[in-house]
């Protein structure tokens, strides 16, 4: 996965921080509707391998099969679980307040395992950017 950035300070060990606009799902014309909280600027570290310069601009890369793991861990797990508490509780008949339950069950259970896998993904399997190319 690539995507611009700019160079905004250079970090030790061959490394730079590098500043991404984040994409939104309205268009990225926050100022259109407004309701966006989140900054549309996000700041992450990335190898710099071509010895880029504080302000300019860059192209970077990820794993994109990390960046899809991810994203899967945390939209689309929590939902298997939750339908999968439903189904079970369903299949055993033991009524619709019991299988309201079972679902909520397995969503809670789902985004524990999100939690803790991210703890363990943070340290150990990190997503990390690589500056490929100037722009």
């Amino acid at each position: 996965m690539t995507q611009e950035a700019v160079v905004t300070k250079l970090l030790p060990g061959g490394m730079a921080e590098v500043a991404v606009k984040r994409t939104t799902a309205c268009g990225g014309n926050c100022g259109s509707c407004e309701s966006c909280v989140f900054q549309n600027e996000l700041k992450t570290p990335a190898v710099n391998r071509i010895d880029a310069k504080p302000g300019q601009k860059v192209l970077i890369e990820s794993q994109t099969s990390r960046i899809f793991k991810a994203a899967f861990l945390v939209y689309v797990f929590p939902l298997v679980l939750f339908l999968a508490g439903y189904l079970v509780t369903s299949a055993l008949s033991l009524g619709e307040t019991a299988e309201i339950i079972g679902s909520f069950v397995g969503l809670i259970l789902g985004a524990v395992i999100v939690v803790l896998s991210q703890r363990r993904i943070r340290e150990k399997d990190k997503i990390t950017f690589e500056i490929v190319e100037y722009l």
